[in-house]
């Protein structure tokens, strides 16, 4: 399925923090509402405004925070030329919470995606998947019509409207692989996109579902 992209509003730069809408973000906050445990892997760095949100509900949150130097060392695996699949696989096993737990009904990927060489992603998401129950998803934000983006990840937070604000601090920017639909339709470890909307600052707002 293509990603639905909704109407941008007023722009504003990806390094200036600021509170942003994402209504897929929201969406994932209503289900959560509904009732239901959930069991929840949080790719980025843990916040307290994230964990106070998750800790209202019926969540279990692991942590695993690739950009405290696990996106540099699946990037150098990667790069490897010999046994490169053998090197990415065991490095993205490494990154992860142990397999033999209960599965993930959902992961926040953030802006982590467009820091990983595509061969990289999709050792991640792949190992991610496998950790993942059927039709669980995968949120993320993706540089979309920006051709630069911070040198860092940034560091999303809910505020009290459930809006994202980013607490990076001012960074140096760096060329954006402006991953298209298409590519991660390939490198997502089997998550298939399941909406989209074009956020205000210029970001691509994705949901992916691991299809049954």
């Amino acid at each position: 399925m293509s990603a639905r992209t909704g109407r941008a509003t007023a722009r504003a730069p990806l390094d200036k923090p600021g509170a942003l809408n994402a209504p897929l973000f929201r969406t994932i906050v209503e289900q959560l509402e509904a009732g239901g445990r959930h069991v929840v892997l949080e790719l980025g760095p843990a916040s307290t405004p994230m964990l106070e949100l998750l800790g209202r509900f019926r969540c279990r949150v692991e942590i695993a925070d690739l950009a405290d130097g696990g996106i540099e060392r699946l990037n150098a695996a990667a790069a490897l030329e010999e046994g490169a699949n053998a090197a990415l696989e065991a490095t993205a096993e490494a990154l992860l919470p142990p397999p033999d737990r209960e599965p993930f009904a959902l992961v926040f990927c953030w802006d982590l995606p467009n820091y990983l060489q595509p061969a990289a992603l999709s050792a991640l998401m792949t190992a991610v998947a496998a950790r993942t129950e059927v039709r669980g998803l995968a949120h993320a934000l993706i540089v979309y019509s920006e051709r630069s983006m911070p040198q860092h990840p940034g560091r999303w937070v809910p505020d009290e409207e459930l809006r994202l604000v980013d607490r990076r601090d001012p960074t140096a920017q760096v060329p954006a692989p402006r991953y298209s639909p298409e590519d991660l339709g390939r490198n997502m470890g089997g998550f298939a996109i399941d909406r989209g909307r074009l956020l205000a600052n210029g970001m691509q707002e994705m949901l992916f579902r691991l299809p049954v």
